[in-house]
This record gives structure tokens, sequence and C-alpha cells, in this order.
């Protein structure tokens, strides 16, 4: 089968003939009908300081999917041929003290589909069991289900912060960053500030619920933030943060830098903010994030399609196997 893969150290990617997966006793092989390109994808692909310390090529990339499932291991129960699925990306041991106090975001075992194993870039991918969302095709077709788990990435850090009446900024509107600003909206957060250096995204943002878009080549100079969101990992947008947050606010990081940043942690400590770094899903997660139920608000299907989180609006081009290399650039343009 054809597979996009990281071969070695170095920028770009290689479609390649690979072997097609084999399921272990407790695996089910999925057989991909659409993926969908994430930021980390593009750090890999461009190969930064981040993903030349993290990544161990060869690897076939790609965490965000859906598909069928086509084969079984002897062990699995719970999955059956045939089922239309999406998956978490983050595969956790299920043993040690996080897992089993259902924390398992927290375990120190992860490892992350397409970073870490061979991931779902390709015609097959083999996953275990425990990770394996089953999906409801009617209410979230192929390219609607892929982005469940960049949706999951939005539940868990808006899911930590009391948004309700709250003025909120998201700096940065990649798919997780657009996540982010439709649930701040359906959570009843006052106002919402997103930017970006993309005009397509900003475009997207205001369609999700953003009150003000900032083109982030510019000033950001609206002060007094309750929460904000850094979705990008840009070294300026950390700085952005800290400047615009009110005294006593609270910092969600997500964004993945591709180098070291130096913060004005002085600046962050006599603003008295509360900074939180966030990764995965709570769970991590074992069912699909559109049936996830938090302290605030439901997350379910029927609001996707309802447009409560607006999923078609987040930036999607349909891209062949073959042309997945074009994909991975569109990502990187922001379009």
């Amino acid at each position: 089968m054809q597979a996009l893969r990281k071969v070695a150290p170095g920028p770009g990617l290689s479609l390649e003939e690979v072997v097609e997966p084999r399921p272990t006793a407790t695996d089910v092989v999925v057989e991909v009908e659409a993926a969908s390109v994430c930021g980390t994808d593009l750090h890999i692909h461009h190969w930064d300081g981040w993903a030349s310390g993290r990544i161990h090529p060869p690897v076939t990339l790609g965490h965000e999917f859906a598909g069928t499932v086509v084969e079984v291991g002897a062990d699995v129960r719970h999955i059956s041929v045939g089922d239309f699925v999406s998956a978490e990306s983050h595969i956790t041991c299920g043993a040690c003290s996080a897992c089993r106090t259902g924390n398992g975001h927290l375990c120190e075992r992860t490892e992350i589909l397409g970073v870490d194993r061979d991931g779902a870039f390709a015609r097959y991918v083999s996953v275990p069991e425990t990770m394996i969302w089953k999906t409801n095709r009617e209410k979230l077709p192929p390219e609607i289900a892929t982005l469940q788990e960049s949706f999951g990435n939005a539940v868990f850090a808006t899911s930590e912060q009391d948004l309700s009446g709250r003025s909120v900024a998201v700096l940065g509107c990649g798919p997780v960053g657009l996540f982010t600003v439709a649930i701040a909206k359906a959570s009843g957060a006052t106002s919402i500030l997103a930017s970006d250096l993309h005009p397509f995204r900003l475009g997207l943002a205001k369609k999700m619920g953003a009150d003000v878009v900032v083109d982030a080549r510019q000033a950001v100079d609206h002060q007094g933030m309750d929460v904000v969101f850094e979705m990008s990992g840009s070294s300026q947008a950390i700085t952005d943060a800290i400047r615009i947050a009110r005294n006593g606010a609270r910092i969600i990081l997500f964004g993945i830098p591709s180098r070291a940043v130096e913060v004005d942690v002085a600046a962050a400590i006599f603003k008295n903010l509360t900074v939180q770094a966030v990764s995965g899903r709570r769970g991590a997660l074992r069912e699909p994030p559109v049936n996830h139920r938090s302290r605030r608000v439901s997350i379910a299907p029927n609001h996707c399609r309802a447009g409560v989180y607006p999923a078609r609006h987040a930036p999607a081009r349909n891209r062949p196997r073959s042309r997945a290399c074009d994909g991975a650039e569109l990502g990187h343009r922001g379009a």
C-alpha cells in the first residue's frame, strides 16, 4: 500500500510502498476513508527544532482519521469488522497510576499515532481497540468524523475553563483554534477575539463566532482579556497572550513552538496569571469527543449537524493520497 512517510531526518515527506499492517491480538486494522492534516504533521514535514528532537524516522504520519474496520485481533471484543470508526491518537498504557485514575492524558508511556508509531496517512492503519471510537456515519461523514481528534483538543482546552460571561482571545486559527472559538461562543463567552496570519482563517473565525478578528502581523491591542488560548505555538503569540491578559487571567498554551521560546515570566508574575499547558484529550478520551459532556456544556453529534459547532466551516481541502504532500503545503499556507 502507499503511505506518506518521514523516511529520514530533514525537510520533506515521501510517498512510499509499504507492507499492509496486520493487527496484534488487541489491535484493529482500519481502512482509512479520510485523514486530516494537523499542525504536528507540518512540524514533521518541515523538520523544525521540535520535530528533529522528537521524531525517529522512518514513520508513517497521520493521527486524525476515520474509516471502516477490516480486520480485528484475536482478543478484540467490542469492535467488529464493518464498524465505522475514528480514534484517540494518544495511545496510553492503561496500567499506570495516571491511566487507572482517569488521567490517561498524563500517561508517561504515551505513544502518539503518526509520531511514535505508524499512522493513518496510508490505506490502512492498525490501532489498539481501546483507542477506537465507534462513530455514526449518518451523523458524521468521514470528512467530519476525521476532525473528532482535533475537536477533542478544543474540548479539553475549553472545558478546563469557565468561559461563561468572560472575554476570550484565541491566538491562532488553525482547526483547533477555530473549534475553540465555536465552543467559547456556545459556552457563553461575552466577547471573542481571534487572531491569525491568514485572511482565509480569519474569515472562518468570524463564521465560527469571533466578534473581532485581528491580523497577527499587527499589534493585538485588545487588553484585559479574561481567558487567552494560545493555539499557534508562535513566540510572538505567547508574548501577546501575556500582554493582553488582564490581571488574574488564565492563559492556556496548546500550540507547539518550533523551537525554545523566551517568556517574560516577570510580567506573568506581576499580573498574577494562571498558565496552563494542555495536550491531547482528558482521559485520553475513550469515547468520541462529540459524545463528551463537560461540566458546563454538552457536546453531541447533533450539535455539529445543527451548526452549534459548525465543523463544516473548518478548513478543508480534499486531496487523494497520491497528492498528500499538496495537502501538507496547503496547511502550511493556512489555506
